[in-house]
């Protein structure tokens, strides 16, 4: 993967650039891109007026960036690394799998929305990131962690790690925060998304204790199901009071 090559003229700009990304990566910023520039993940070109333009190659690299921190949850440092030995003929970085959408569209009316499904819920093999880790992969400080954790919203397991969606949840907050918004004032999300859960283990629970052998499998594709349609539900409750504030 090479940045060379670059037209000239004619590349993506940034706007474009973002709604290529957005489909695999529905989190990604103009400002996270930018943020790679900075960091000399990307190097796009420039128009004599100074607008960035971006190759096809720009994007794949941006493709592989999100990936390697999302996917395999490595430090922007290595991927770095991997990258400019890549660009530079030594051995390749480790391909990585092109990364599935996330988030697929639900044709549930004439618009396709994107909204989450029953596989997003599959427990795969844990991470186990250690403090350092999860501060230095959220981009916040000691003291903004445990803010998260004094009002729940970020919560270690019980050998004091934490799994890779306290990353997300960190990294959410920090963005919400750019607008005013406190941790304090998001305790209202912890203790709703509670409530749902306490809903589905009720739901569930019965099924996991019935002593045929399928009974777990059951159970866990139940959860499955059920937690997609939570947040399904969730999402155009929310969708439809958004409608109502902005008059649309």
């Amino acid at each position: 993967m090479t940045a060379a090559g670059r037209p000239q003229n004619h590349g993506l700009s940034i706007g474009a650039v973002l709604a290529q990304l957005r489909g695999d990566f529905p989190d990604v910023t103009i400002s996270k891109i930018r943020f790679l520039e900075a960091e000399g993940l990307v190097t796009p070109g420039r128009t004599p007026s100074g607008y960035r333009q971006f190759a096809a190659a720009d994007v794949e690299r941006l493709r592989f960036v999100l990936a390697a921190q999302r996917d395999h949850y490595l430090p922007l440092k290595v991927i770095k690394e991997q990258l400019d030995a890549a660009d530079s003929g030594a051995e390749p970085a480790a391909a990585l799998p092109r990364p599935p959408r996330r988030l697929v569209p639900i044709d549930v009316t004439a618009e396709n929305v994107g909204l989450p499904v029953a596989d997003d819920f599959t427990a795969g093999k844990e991470l186990r990131l250690t403090q350092e880790e999860l501060l230095e992969q959220a981009g916040i400080d000691a003291p903004a962690l445990a803010e998260l954790q004094q009002y729940g919203l970020v919560r270690p397991g019980p050998a004091g790690f934490f799994d890779p969606d306290a990353v997300l949840v960190a990294r959410t907050v920090k963005a919400m925060t750019e607008f005013g918004i406190e941790p304090r004032h998001l305790r209202a999300f912890r203790a709703a998304a509670d409530r749902e859960v306490g809903l589905l283990e009720q739901i569930v629970t019965p099924v996991y204790r019935h002593r045929d052998p399928e009974a777990k499998s059951r159970a866990d594709e139940l959860v499955r199901e059920l937690a997609a349609l939570s947040v399904t539900l969730h999402t155009l409750l929310v969708k439809a009071g958004i409608r109502g504030v902005a008059g649309c």
